[in-house]
């Protein structure tokens, strides 16, 4: 069972969600990527270092972590979506995205309204700080 996971971001709105990946708190730049695949490629490019990363994408997991692909330092600091997949199905996964981000000690959030947000960082030039709460439920 996941626990309930809070984004507070600094104009006061809260989401609520789900928590995935490493437990704890994260604060920083929430900023947003709109790549269809690699989510890998985004996690370790170094201009989202220490952020906090939104993906557009709808769902993301699906085909899982195949570890030498994703060798390289993960810079985000957290990670939103609006769908994550547990149950990855590819035949070079070897841990699911959740399983990489907890080795790593990032922090995930699933199932809010990620439409929403973007509209919100967009709408105020590209960046909002915030801050990711891994709760009870």
């Amino acid at each position: 069972m996941s626990s309930a996971a809070y984004l507070l971001l600094e104009d006061g709105t809260v989401f609520k969600g789900k928590a995935f990946g490493a437990k704890g708190e994260v604060e920083g730049e929430v900023v947003y990527s709109t790549n269809m695949t690699g989510f890998g490629e985004s996690l370790t490019s170094p201009k989202h270092s220490d952020k906090i990363l939104l993906q557009t994408f709808p769902l993301v997991g699906n085909v899982g972590v195949d570890e030498e692909v994703m060798a390289s330092k993960c810079n985000a600091a957290g990670y939103i979506l609006r769908e994550y997949c547990d149950e990855p199905s590819n035949f070079r996964c070897e841990s699911t995205l959740g399983e990489f981000m907890e080795k790593r000690g990032i922090v995930g959030l699933q199932g809010i309204d990620t439409r929403r947000l973007t509209h919100m960082i967009r709408d105020n030039g590209g960046s909002l700080k915030g801050k990711i709460v891994v709760g009870e439920e």
